[in-house]
């Protein structure tokens, strides 16, 4: 991973580098870890811990359009706004603003 702090953003990847439904986990410089997902051409993020049973969705979630699915225990988020949309999860994930400016992704924290 590449990383070139601007301000309160950092520059995380190409947007090539990222597939439709791709989930990529990837540490912010203040040391949070957030989850991007690819739905379309859209990229998104959230952090990227379950906030039922501390899973990271990067690494056993499932994708699904805009939802994410925590394998754990099956509940499930929706990637636009971190709302927790079945239970057992019942606590929204921080988002995260995304901006791509000339094919490069950024994450605002």
């Amino acid at each position: 991973m590449s990383s070139a702090e601007t301000g309160n953003r950092v520059k995380i990847c190409q947007s090539v580098e990222l597939n439709e439904g791709d989930i990529k986990g990837v540490d912010l410089p203040d040391g949070q870890r957030v989850a991007l997902y690819r739905v379309g051409e859209t990229i998104y993020a959230t952090s990227d811990t379950c906030t039922h049973g501390e899973a990271s969705l990067s690494e056993e979630g499932l994708l699904s359009g805009h939802v994410v699915e925590c394998s754990w225990h099956f509940g499930t988020f929706d990637v636009r706004t971190g709302a927790a949309l079945t239970s057992p999860c019942s606590i929204a994930l921080k988002t995260f603003p995304v901006e791509v400016v000339d094919g490069d992704v950024y994450v605002c924290y």
